[in-house]
């Protein structure tokens, strides 16, 4: 018999992430009751930067195993610019949980959302519809906490690159790409690398030439960074899965939330192969916490990726029809009843945008 219930390790952290989290579980509970056949348990779990003023810990190991034994994380946002490690760097749990739950890919879809104005003129830029799949573990973020000073004279940061992990984000981003052919898209992974100049990059490139040797039913190519940040100005309605390094997909991903209204509408999964965690793209926002005018919409649409996840992994069709039943709900919302959030000039605050969606629902 399917397992059709669910824990939900539930991190909701700073700033927005809190407002943002309320409004997602509402979401969550009015979806289980117009889907039925699969239920859902919270767990909320503690962490973040007000934590660690609080307590000198960012992420208990309480927290970790809570998250680590969940079915699925959900995350809102964690980190507060004030409050840092005595190294100066920012809280992020976040980065924690990538690398010890081997959440490797990094997938960030960019789709226009019906009714919100895109940032580009051209008519085709309604017709945006991507996914960055981000390398989570290493890459550049390899380093972190391991780069080294030397002498007050120079810093030194390493970017490291595996054959083991390349392939199993490789062979991620080409099952995405058929999943994506099925549904109607171009069915073609880019690869976006600095593989003229890196020896790391170079080896990425060859890998990914590799594995898509072993897909030959879908298109392969590859763009270096620097015309890719060109091209998904110019022109990115042309593409359909793309591929990249830790910090190159860290910077591509927000550029591409800032085509289609901002990071308020820009949902993310970590995905591993046993676990996974579910994000907006955006941060704590500390300039506008606590005012109720945060967008959730990148928060619902990370908790569609995730019930569609979970729908997957075990089976569960009521959990992906939910998630097609709010990704729904979301493009209604503004593209048919003018819902317009603080983020795009309009006038709609967290609450608004939430009840217009659960009204979609039911």
């Amino acid at each position: 018999m399917k397992n059709s219930s669910f824990r939900i390790a539930v991190l909701p952290g700073d700033g927005i992430g809190v407002e943002v989290m309320e409004a997602c579980l509402a979401v969550l509970d009015a979806l289980q009751k117009r889907v039925g056949g699969f239920a859902l348990a919270y767990e909320r779990v503690p962490g973040g930067a007000h934590h660690y003023r609080d307590t000198g810990d960012a992420f208990p190991e309480s927290s970790f195993a809570a998250a680590e034994r969940a079915d699925a994380i959900l995350f809102g946002a964690m980190g507060w610019p004030e409050i840092r490690y005595p190294d100066g760097t920012e809280i992020a749990p976040q980065l924690d949980l990538r690398f010890r739950l081997d959440l490797y890919a990094g997938v960030r879809p960019i789709r226009a959302i019906p009714g919100v104005a895109p940032a580009l003129a051209d008519p085709r830029a309604k017709d945006i519809d991507l996914v960055i799949i981000r390398e989570s573990t290493e890459g550049l973020f390899a380093s972190r906490g391991k780069g080294e000073v030397i002498a007050d004279r120079e810093a030194r940061d390493t970017m490291v690159i595996t054959r083991a992990t390349s392939e199993r984000l490789f062979d991620y981003s080409f099952r995405l790409a058929a999943q994506r052919r099925r549904a109607g898209r171009p069915g073609r992974v880019t690869c976006v690398d600095k593989a003229n100049v890196f020896r790391s990059m170079a080896f990425f490139r060859k890998v990914f030439l590799e594995r898509a040797a072993a897909h030959p039913g879908l298109a392969a190519d590859t763009h270096y960074i620097d015309a890719m940040a060109l091209d998904l100005v110019r022109k990115p309605w042309t593409f359909d899965v793309m591929v990249t390094e830790n910090q190159f997909g860290d910077i591509l991903s927000d550029l591409g939330a800032g085509l289609i209204g901002g990071m308020g509408f820009a949902p993310s999964g970590d995905i591993g192969d046993a676990h996974a965690m579910f994000q907006p793209s955006h941060g704590s926002a500390p300039d506008i916490a606590g005012r109720g005018i945060a967008n959730p919409t990148g928060m619902f649409l990370s908790a569609a990726m995730m019930l569609d996840w979970l729908g997957a992994r075990h089976g569960v069709g009521a959990c992906s029809e939910a998630a097609r039943l709010l990704e729904e709900a979301v493009d209604g919302a503004f593209g048919q009843d003018g819902v317009r959030s603080a983020d795009i000039a309009g006038r709609h605050g967290t609450a608004d945008v939430t009840r217009a969606v659960i009204a979609r629902l039911a």
